[in-house]
């Protein structure tokens, strides 16, 4: 009797699946029929250079040009020729209409090696398989999180989290842009999962690849190499796969290209002077205080991870571990909505510590919900927008074309605060 009630369609189970398809349907329409039309007319009334705007683009070029043709994807001639296909034509810095961004390779150069399949092809073909690529990346790291964090949910209920996950802003912005955030935070998922399940070689291997976006992965790499710290003789093989993965990779690009790193550095450098946008921090906060905050951040994290080194992997504390990592970068990294598939995991955390949050105080509660209700924002009002559209006019519509993202500036904060508000009360109650 029972397994009968679960496979009804009137179970909670069944309608949380139901809803998440409706909120996939409200976000694509939204996306597809409102925004994306909405940006173009708002570029093109601005003369703003319009080409494939595929952030895959400058990777992939310079990967292609490099390995066939032998030319550093560094240099200037090979930007002029990624403008080209980015923007439409080569940048011209005397035209206040164009963009600032210069679209250069900015990239460690191994990155080509995990694109080396690809530089034959279309780019065209590329991109296209790319962009569901992407998706199906993101929908798979929820399964592969939750493994990490020590998170079971039936299996109707992780279905509708993998289709909420491609049903989020960040992931519309990946399908049509193609950033190598996702492929690095599926790399980032399978190597957390391949620990809980005892392959630390595997996990080593994959976190090294992950390093092709450092910004992005930086601090899980500092967990990792904490976490096997904290029992040697048992987790250094994870150190030892990571080390020599990523010597493997820097010696292969530098036969390639010798001297990369020195172009490499130079090319972070001047992506730092045209690139637009700051991090979370100088958005809230002036002067010197971003800088503070950020090794506030950062000095916690280090000790955190210190304290919780011994911690099992898929336990409640391997799970904070996570989560702090994912939150700290998307504060101190300059602000870009597609990095925000990184909060995954510290959702999945606070979602398995839900019934410790809700005896934790009115600050973690609060907290947690405001975070979710930020996420459930853009949801619920693009389906809204969405439906509407369908009975409104679009150019009545294009008013309302940004209510669901009014609040993808406050997510990572809020997110953030939750994770540090429930994790200090955490302790200070373990040390009672």
């Amino acid at each position: 009797m029972q397994a009968v009630k679960r496979n009804r369609p009137g179970n909670p189970s069944w309608l949380i699946f139901a809803a998440s398809l409706l909120v996939c349907f409200g976000i694509w329409h939204w996306a597809e029929t409102i925004l994306v039309p909405a940006n173009t007319f708002v570029a093109q009334s601005k003369g703003v250079p319009i080409g494939n705007n595929s952030d895959l683009y400058p990777r992939w070029l310079g990967a292609r040009e490099l390995l066939l043709h032998r030319r550093d994807p560094y240099s200037a001639d090979v930007t002029r020729d990624i403008q080209k296909g980015f923007h439409g034509r080569p940048l011209d810095p005397n035209n206040q209409a164009h963009p600032t961004d210069q679209a250069a390779f900015a990239y460690p150069l191994y990155v080509v090696f995990l694109l080396a399949p690809t530089v034959t092809l279309p780019f065209a073909l590329v991109a296209e398989v790319f962009r569901w690529f992407l998706l199906f990346g993101i929908a798979a790291s929820v399964p592969l999180w939750m493994h990490a964090v020590g998170l079971r949910l039936k299996p109707l209920h992780l279905a509708s989290a993998m289709v909420l996950a491609v049903s989020s802003y960040p992931a519309v912005l990946e399908f049509h842009m193609q950033n190598l955030a996702a492929l690095v935070a599926l790399l980032l998922a399978l190597a957390a999962a391949s620990l809980v399940r005892g392959w630390l070689v595997l996990s080593g291997f994959l976190l090294a690849l992950s390093t092709i976006k450092p910004q992005f992965s930086g601090l899980f790499v500092v967990w990792f190499v904490i976490w096997a710290a904290g029992r040697w003789a048992e987790r250094k093989r994870v150190v030892w796969s990571f080390a020599a993965t990523l010597l493997a990779l820097v010696l292969g690009a530098e036969a390639l290209s010798p001297h990369w790193m020195r172009e490499f550095v130079a090319a972070v450098y001047a992506y730092g002077k045209y690139a637009t946008d700051p991090s979370i921090l100088y958005v809230f906060f002036p002067g010197i205080l971003p800088w503070v905050i950020a090794v506030a951040l950062v000095s916690t994290l280090l000790a955190l991870s210190w304290k919780w080194r011994n911690s099992a992997a898929g336990s409640r504390e391997f799970g904070w571990a996570l989560a702090w990592p994912a939150v700290v970068t998307l504060a101190i990294i300059p602000v870009a909505v597609y990095n925000q598939v990184l909060l995954i995991p510290p959702f999945l955390a606070l979602l398995a510590q839900r019934e410790a949050i809700r005896s934790m105080g009115l600050m973690p509660r609060a907290l947690a919900k405001a975070a979710f209700a930020s996420q459930g924002w853009q949801w619920a009002t693009a389906v809204i927008i969405s439906f509407a559209s369908l009975l409104i006019s679009g150019e009545r519509m294009r008013a309302a074309v940004l209510v669901p993202v009014y609040t993808l500036l406050a997510l990572p904060p809020l997110t953030l605060l939750a994770v540090v508000s429930a994790t200090f009360v955490r302790q200070r109650r373990s040390s009672s």
